[in-house]
């Protein structure tokens, strides 16, 4: 009899609060043989917060290309896996893509798990047109790079979504306030779930003011609203 295929979980995990974890998740945590994590540290302490303990192995960004097909040959002996980033849903400006690819073109199933996700949640309480929008994550890190983002989507009809670091956003912020002006409407979501969250809503140069008032430890997202929108 031929050997059954392995499945393959893409299991979102939470971005700060423990309780948004599901159950869903924590069963597919017990069941899978293995977990594939950014930072086995990480992972391990959410892990131990459920009573569950699994074989871990990494695969964060530098190492997901030589990792995947390791993960592939495992799924295919009949192993379960679930894949998870340090917060929030894999995948989504997180490792997790290329052993989903792989998995896809080997026919290995793949079950998402939804859970976190810190842009949509951003989303949904900022205010901002939620109907469409595009989601562009972090861009390069150079300010000419950003500059040229925000000129060739000046006069984008949608909201668009970043993702931002502590160390750049007030580079971000500026940026933007340079090239978008000082009368366009953002909303900057802070640590999301924490303790600390925070969201400033409003123009670009109100927002600015607000976030020079404001600690910018965390992790920062950033939406942007359609030229015409107003409060």
């Amino acid at each position: 009899m031929e050997n059954k295929t392995g499945t393959l979980y893409v299991v979102g995990t939470p971005i700060g609060n423990l309780g948004d974890i599901s159950p869903r998740a924590i069963d597919i945590l017990r069941h899978v043989d293995f977990v594939v994590c950014e930072d086995t540290r990480v992972t391990g302490s959410l892990l131990r917060r459920f009573e569950i303990s699994k074989e871990m192995f990494v695969s964060e960004d530098s190492r997901e290309k030589a990792v995947a097909p390791v993960i592939l040959e495992r799924l295919k002996s009949g192993l379960d896996a679930a894949v998870v980033s340090d917060a929030g849903t894999p995948c989504i400006s997180d490792p997790g893509f290329r052993i989903v690819r792989a998995c896809r073109l080997e026919g290995v199933p793949v079950v998402p798990i939804p859970g976190a996700c810190a842009f949509v949640a951003a989303l949904s309480a900022s205010g901002l047109p939620s109907d469409s929008f595009l989601f562009a994550g972090f861009l390069q890190p150079k300010s000419s790079v950003r500059k040229n983002f925000f000129k060739s989507r000046a006069d984008f009809p949608h909201t668009i979504i970043f993702y931002e670091s502590p160390y750049r956003i007030e580079k971000f912020i500026d940026d933007a306030l340079e090239i978008l002006g000082p009368d366009r409407i953002v909303c900057v979501a802070k640590e999301i779930s924490k303790i600390h969250e925070s969201f400033f809503v409003g123009s670009l140069k109100d927002v600015k003011h607000s976030l020079g008032l404001s600690s910018i430890k965390g992790e920062f997202v950033v939406l942007v609203a359609p030229a015409d929108f107003k409060l």
